[in-house]
């Protein structure tokens, strides 16, 4: 079985705007590779002019903000760098059965890279001149409206990038009906490596065009 991997458009981002880009990736991918029955409902963004559809599944949205909390805590930690996270499909097979251990190997068909680029906020310095702290707001609400703009552009690239590879790459997928493929969100760890990742994780993703078990 082949593995999949799609690398998702780098996303330019704040610290705030954090958990409405990953819940809105994230809910996109499930709510596209989901083949059991659901109520999808629609979700507006906090921050960002954007509609996305989640599963309605009350345990998969409380698993995907639980990794959110874990990434915005590294990102607090690790400000102004590149990440990613990472969202596996797999399917689970017994490996050498015995009478009193049986262990499971995971086969991975399908890996998405979230790639994000969490900047800090433009600091301005002050001043005692009213007409320049009028002049420096006005300038950072134009920069903001912007800046989020060009985002929202992104992120509907990036939706309609997720769009586009889910519908043109199934015959990987395997034959599970009516349930949520088994899966895992992979963050950066705490650990020092070039996106944040441990070295467990790095070796997963350099093995990510086969089939591989923890």
């Amino acid at each position: 079985m082949n593995c999949e991997t799609c690398q998702l458009k780098e996303l330019v981002l704040e610290p705030t705007e954090i958990r409405d880009v990953l819940r809105c990736i994230l809910h996109t991918i499930f709510f596209h590779r989901t083949l059991s029955l659901v109520r999808p409902k629609d979700v507006d963004c906090d921050f960002l002019e954007i509609t996305y559809v989640q599963c309605g599944l009350p345990e998969l949205e409380k698993e995907v903000d639980e990794k959110i909390d874990q990434f915005i805590a590294w990102v607090e930690k690790h400000p102004n760098r590149r990440s990613q996270v990472c969202l596996s499909f797999f399917d689970e097979k017994s490996k050498n059965p015995g009478w009193f251990v049986n262990k499971t190997e995971r086969i991975y068909w399908e890996q998405w890279f979230i790639n994000l680029h969490v900047m800090s906020p433009k600091r301005y310095s002050k001043s005692n001149s009213s007409k320049r702290l009028t002049d420096i707001g006005g300038n950072a609400l134009e920069e903001t409206s912007s800046r989020r703009a060009a985002l929202e552009s992104s992120i509907n690239e990036v939706l309609f990038q997720i769009i586009n590879f889910a519908n043109e790459k199934k015959d990987h997928i395997p034959a599970i009906p009516d349930r949520i493929f088994n899966h895992e969100i992979m963050i950066p760890s705490f650990s020092d490596s070039v996106f944040g990742w441990n070295k467990d994780v790095i070796r997963r993703v350099l093995n990510s065009g086969h089939p591989y078990s923890l």
